[in-house]
């Protein structure tokens, strides 16, 4: 499985792209309890039982909604919904809406949340879903915060595991901004992809019914990319929100005709899902993936880019 169980301590790194910026490194801070990842998967995600062993040690982040974080959520947890940290003005399919803030303006908001790099991260949300607790990870990648693993079967997990919750907000210590190290070999542009179709392999993460033309987001074109692979998100998990295993996971890839020596995009609807694959297929050696971060929204508002 992809978890990290509890029984020694793991002190490997995942490095993300040509940058090696390293996926996760928590083992190397605890002290009594202890961590590895099973080898049968990407060590990009927990476990429930190593989460409620180094609780203390790390920096909890609840990627879900407002909403549902007043509802319910595990103590100690930072409220961080991904609209948070994005370009909302305007409306889906504008220039730039939905995309990352600046590298500048999220390194502040990153503090005022009570991040500030000195503690490893660790994201939950409610996987499959929209993929939240990814595109947060994926954030912090993208700032070059290195220690960030995401909650295998998130809140559900946790519950499950008989972890404390709570529906009381504590407080909130802001720190000062993060030094961001923007790694852009994360994220692609719509003319960076527009510049290099034919050459590179774009996978589409979004449900079949979408990929075949359904638009039940408001999208204003429906279709396709040229020449996109359909390889929905939520096929990457188990039915109770856990990440399938290595085995199976790259099994699906090259099913799907991916090899770690690809260029690869992967878009979604609005670059959340996509988020979440990034990380997932570069935590397994797929060194040169990009999370297409406007998406489909963006592309198929663009009347004069091609669609199948």
């Amino acid at each position: 499985m992809v978890r990290r169980q509890t029984d020694r301590v793991d002190n490997r790194r995942m490095f993300l792209g040509l940058v090696l910026v390293a996926l996760v490194t928590i083992g190397a801070m605890t002290s009594g309890a202890s961590a590895a990842p099973d080898p049968a998967g990407p060590s990009l995600f927990v476990d429930a039982a190593w989460l409620k062993a180094n609780q203390t040690r790390v920096n909890l982040v609840d990627a879900r909604s407002e909403k549902e974080f007043r509802k319910a959520h595990i103590p100690g947890a930072l409220s961080a919904p991904w609209q948070a940290f994005t370009r909302m003005d305007g409306k889906p399919g504008q220039p730039g809406w939905g995309t990352l803030l600046p590298a500048a303006e999220l390194a502040v908001k990153i503090g005022k949340l009570g991040l500030d790099g000195a503690k490893p991260v660790v994201v939950y949300a409610d996987p499959p879903g929209w993929g939240e607790d990814g595109r947060f990870a994926w954030m912090l990648a993208m700032l070059g915060v290195s220690e960030v693993s995401i909650v295998d079967g998130g809140f559900r997990a946790w519950k499950q595991a008989a972890g404390e919750i709570t529906g009381k907000a504590g407080e909130t210590t802001p720190r000062d901004p993060i030094v961001p190290q923007w790694h852009g070999d994360l994220e692609a542009t719509t003319e960076w992809i527009r510049s290099r179709l034919g050459h590179l392999k774009i996978v589409d993460s979004r449900g079949s019914r979408e990929f075949n033309g359904a638009t039940p987001y408001g999208e204003a074109r429906a279709g396709h990319l040229p020449g996109a692979i359909s390889l929905p998100f939520e096929t990457l998990f188990n039915a109770d929100g856990t990440i399938k295993s290595r085995e199976d996971l790259e099994q699906r890839f090259r099913a799907a005709g991916l090899t770690p020596d690809d260029e690869i995009v992967i878009y979604c609807t609005a670059g959340i899902r996509s988020a979440h694959m990034t990380l997932i297929m570069r935590s397994l050696g797929f060194a040169t993936v990009r999370n297409y971060d406007a998406s489909f929204y963006e592309w198929a508002a663009m009347k004069q880019l091609p669609l199948q």
